[in-house]
């Protein structure tokens, strides 16, 4: 698949300092119209964001699916994001989701024990999503 292919124009590339990447490969990209930028020296942390998130959809979906062709990918591509970013709880202030505001404290212990919770499931139940009914 070639870059005219996606229907799309890449104008840069992030890319680290290491060594496999000769000056050839710079050259064949700036042919291309495309701008390589280099990331920082000495910042391992500089693309740790991006990694964590083609990490988790790598383990929480790819290696658990099936995927038959490029309209099933971005379908279950686009179903996960909506679920990392609409609704699975992060290692954040209170667990909260990334593009929503932070839920309100249950502290009345009656409301605790009555909670009614609801699980809804996604691409084929691979992914669960857990709300508290109304």
């Amino acid at each position: 698949m070639d870059l005219e292919d996606a229907g799309c124009q890449v104008s840069y590339l992030i890319r680290d300092r290491d060594g496999k990447y000769p000056v050839l490969f710079d050259q064949v990209l700036a042919d291309a119209g495309i701008e390589v930028v280099l990331s920082g020296v000495r910042m391992p942390r500089m693309n740790s964001i991006m990694e964590r998130w083609i990490q988790a959809c790598r383990h929480e979906l790819l290696d658990r699916s099936l995927i038959f062709n490029r309209a099933h990918l971005l379908h279950a591509l686009r179903e996960y994001e909506h679920h990392h970013n609409e609704h699975r709880p992060h290692r954040g202030i209170a667990n909260s989701r990334p593009q929503r505001p932070l839920p309100d404290p249950i502290t009345e212990p009656a409301t605790l024990t009555h909670l009614n919770v609801r699980r809804y499931d996604r691409l084929g139940r691979l992914l669960h999503e857990y709300d508290q009914a109304a």
